[in-house]
């Protein structure tokens, strides 16, 4: 029996086989598109197609919006599990994307209060897409190899900036539209067929930024494809992901050239639903664990005590 349970959002782009036999239990974001309301995640049906429906409803010019999972989601499902006397460890899209960490944050407290014998941690996965996916399987794989839901918890937060997420997209007018770039640049990027690279960046809350742009779609590849030979730690022991908004071609072409720096396994998977209405069909994203993202400032963290925030994330 599992000594916790590990509870994420639908943000971490877990394909089924993964979320299902590892024992990661994901609560779908929903979003509404043209009036009518869809799950990001949709039992019984395969995720390729509520993808590939999701990008073409983009396509086609649909206004599509996201909302926040309550904190009365992440309520209803722990509580199950602390009422048998487990713990559970809530682990969230990036704080700086969503607000969503703050919902998992104040159940964590809620609960807490109730179930003062358990352990419950909210932890902000500083990501998204599969590099919060990859998080919570390395979550799994601790909690399977015997370790305690707070031991988990303070891996994650040491951990979360080593978690390397770089992507490029293949039509501004997305990011034009979630404020990311203005409408100034989207335009002349448009007309110079400009590709930007963004990361998840090492801020205190990190979000997704734009650290480089190239002249073209197969220049903002390979510029990918190099961060990850910059910055990638020990890929021969590590699982990579890839994901993709329906360029699946590219996303496997990438696959190969990660696996000639040794990389064994490679997961690819449709890219998110969450984030997706902000980057538009034809990103496509890399995820490895690598070279802590804050750079300097990380030393410095690394050698002060995480016992403060985890109290901060955790009741």
């Amino acid at each position: 029996m599992s000594s916790f349970e590990i509870i994420t959002d639908s943000a971490a782009n877990l394909p089924d086989s993964y979320r299902v036999g590892r024992n990661i239990h994901v609560i779908p974001f929903r979003y509404i598109a043209n009036g009518t309301e869809y799950s990001c995640l949709e039992e019984g049906v395969p995720f390729e197609e509520s993808a590939r429906k999701f990008y073409d409803l983009l396509e086609s010019g649909a206004d599509i919006k996201t909302s926040l999972i309550s904190e009365s989601q992440f309520t209803a499902m722990a509580e199950p599990f602390l009422e048998e006397g487990k713990d559970v460890l809530f682990l969230t899209i990036a704080s700086g994307i969503s607000g969503t960490f703050n919902q998992a944050k104040n159940a964590a407290e809620t609960l807490s209060k109730k179930y003062p014998k358990n352990h419950i941690f909210a932890i902000d996965s500083s990501n998204a897409s599969m590099g919060q996916g990859l998080l919570a399987l390395k979550a799994a794989d601790l909690r399977d190899m015997g370790e305690s839901c707070q031991g988990t918890a303070e891996w994650l937060i040491q951990n979360a900036y080593k978690l390397n997420s770089y992507l490029t997209v293949n039509d501004l007018k997305y990011l034009k539209k979630s404020g990311r770039i203005s409408a100034l640049v989207a335009l002349a990027g448009t007309l110079l067929s400009i590709k930007p690279i963004i990361k998840a960046d090492g801020g205190k809350i990190a979000q997704l930024a734009v650290c480089g742009r190239e002249h073209g779609r197969k220049k903002s590849i390979s510029a990918i494809l190099k961060a990850f030979h910059e910055n990638v730690i020990s890929p021969e022991t590590q699982t990579v992901a890839i994901t993709h908004a329906d360029c699946e071609e590219e996303a496997k072409a990438l696959a190969e050239e990660v696996k000639k720096a040794g990389v064994q396994d490679v997961i690819i998977e449709y890219y998110d639903l969450c984030t997706g209405a902000h980057v538009g069909p034809g990103t496509l994203a890399l995820f490895f664990m690598g070279k802590d993202r804050r750079g300097n400032e990380a030393e410095a963290t690394e050698k002060a005590p995480n016992k403060k925030k985890l109290r901060e994330n955790a009741k």
